[in-house]
């Protein structure tokens, strides 16, 4: 005929079939076709073209996980062809159409539509998937009953690959009413969110070839841009960017672009996931969208014309900060600047690369009038103590984080009296910057904690490490008492607010001047001054400092 029924695309590796709708690479081809099962498809590949596999001496019987790839790779299958051929996938098949997105892209990328309802438990039970397989693959849920629900209903499905290439999980766009908006295959055996991206296992090739990755949020975000030949695209799985994801991008670029919304949740995320790309030795740049524009819209509007300039005009992470507190005058007044020290101190203090943070400090200290000797020691003095900020470039499995009862801690005290107060927690959004927190964790939590209306349920977006931390402060919560709490709040919150000003007082050689700044600090904050005497006076003269700096 005239009409095309067949197309492989050589440079994804992938084919579709305009008749049946069937869509893959050539191991899913072979699996289809044959009737393979992946290791054997695997394995013919490498027979054809002369590649040899050698067996693992080590392995006394087949990939215990194996079962688990099959089923997501058999519910993936299937999700696919409900998202093409059911009557109540016409909710998804018509968001996909508002959003730009044709049928074919879609059965190309291996999106899907998981249904309401047990058509797909019953699918699965025809197919000979077994129940306790589906549990374990994180297809399913078990209810306190007893009975067992698709984990995925009423959702846009992404398949999320490992760097093989295997499906190994799932996000989930809902279509309707409820929360969450986007929900992700569970932790499991083959699926671990802090430790993939989506689409790397295809963007691998492009990175490398370009030196530099760029970050987005969302799952249309890399569609719309790969769509425009742009493939050097990744984002990380609906959470803040982890240290397992920033060492995969490590092994391919030396840079890193970050395209992420430019309203304040996302110059949060934007300056989160710089200062991890940081720890890891990763130049970042960050790219402006206009107002109101995400990736998505404004490539599906003006096309890869349209983000060129602003992938071509991105600034260094640390200038971006700058640029942004300068707009909004912080750099006016010793009150000001004091606060933009705040923010732009962590970013210095990520900087793993000794010539990036030299850079960084010479910036800053230009900006500010201050001298460089002082913010390098405060950057040192903040390194050293603080066992969290040197960790956090190490995997995540490796990470235990250091929170105990915290009693004399300012930073765990102040956590835990927002987890309970939603006064106080409303005070805290207005009162105490994330960025005064030198706990890596601990500031996790507590950004978390602000974002939440129910601060003593544990937001899914944290950290393995973050989550450790915030399961020791809830079972400390029991130490806070009712009546004590806001005074405990206010005394925590001056000595975060104070701390760094401080320590800079410690540093002032003139006594008259350091008597006139200890004089203005105290009528400020009366409760950091006490707590800076009880620190000067050594007790405990071991943890001091460290106390100081929120060990």
């Amino acid at each position: 005929g005239k009409s095309r029924n067949f197309a492989v695309i050589p440079k994804k590796g992938r084919y579709y079939c305009f008749v049946c709708h069937e869509s893959g690479d050539v191991f899913s081809w072979l699996m289809k076709r044959l009737g393979m099962d992946y290791p054997t498809a695997v394995r013919d590949v490498a027979r054809r073209t002369g590649i040899v596999i050698p067996e693992r001496a080590e392995r006394a019987g087949p990939d215990p996980r194996e079962p688990l790839f099959e089923a997501v790779a058999v519910a993936h299958d299937w999700f696919a062809r409900q998202l093409l051929e059911r009557s109540d996938a016409k909710v998804a098949r018509e968001y996909l159409e508002g959003r730009g997105i044709s049928l074919e892209t879609a059965a190309l990328y291996g999106l899907g539509y998981a249904p309401v309802g047990k058509a797909f438990l019953a699918a699965m039970a025809e197919l000979g998937v077994k129940d306790q397989v589906l549990l374990e693959a994180g297809l399913t849920g078990a209810r306190d009953d007893g009975s067992v629900v698709p984990r995925f209903r009423g959702r846009l499905l992404f398949p999320i690959h490992d760097l093989r290439g295997r499906v190994a999980g799932f996000g989930g766009r809902l279509l309707g009413p409820g929360e969450p908006k986007y929900l992700n295959s569970p932790e499991s055996a083959i699926f671990h969110k802090g430790k993939q991206l989506y689409n790397l296992h295809q963007a691998r090739g492009a990175i490398r070839k370009e030196e530099v990755v760029i970050l987005v949020e969302g799952y249309f975000d890399v569609l719309r841009l790969v769509l425009a030949g742009v493939e050097h695209v990744v984002a990380p799985l609906g959470t803040a960017l982890t240290p397992d994801q920033a060492v995969l991008l490590k092994r391919l670029a030396p840079t890193a672009t970050l395209l992420y919304d430019s309203d304040q949740a996302g110059l949060r995320a934007t300056f989160r996931a710089g200062d991890e790309l940081l720890r890891h030795a990763i130049r970042v740049r960050v790219a402006t969208l206009p107002p109101g524009e995400d990736p998505d819209t404004l490539v599906r509007r003006g096309g890869s014309a349209a983000l060129e300039p602003i992938l071509r005009d991105a600034m260094d992470l640390l200038e971006r900060k700058i640029q942004l507190l300068d707009q909004k005058g912080w750099f006016e007044g010793v009150e000001h600047q004091r606060d933009a020290l705040d923010r732009l101190l962590p970013t210095i203090r990520a900087a793993k690369d000794p010539f990036t943070r030299e850079l960084y400090l010479s910036a800053v200290a230009r900006k500010t009038d201050m001298r460089k000797d002082v913010l390098e020691r405060d950057v040192i003095d903040a390194s050293i103590p603080n066992v969290a900020a040197s960790r956090a470039s190490r995997p995540a499995e490796e990470i235990r984080p250091r929170v105990g009862t915290g009693r004399a801690n300012p930073e765990i005290q102040l956590i835990k009296t927002v987890m309970v107060s939603d006064e106080l927690r409303e005070r805290a959004r207005q009162e105490v910057a994330p960025t005064l927190f030198k706990n890596l964790q601990l500031r996790e939590v507590y950004e978390a904690v602000l974002r939440t209306e129910y601060a003593t349920q544990m937001p899914d977006d944290l950290s393995e490490d973050a989550q450790t931390a915030w399961i020791k402060l809830k079972e400390g919560l029991h130490r806070i008492s009712s009546p004590d709490m806001a005074s405990t709040y206010d005394k925590a919150s001056q000595i975060l607010c104070a701390r760094s000003a401080y320590m800079k007082m410690a540093t002032l050689t003139d006594p008259g001047e350091r008597s006139r700044v200890r004089t203005d600090l105290r009528s400020r904050y009366p409760e950091a001054d006490r707590w800076y005497e009880y620190m000067k006076a050594g007790r405990p003269s071991k943890t001091s400092k460290g106390n100081m700096n929120a060990r």
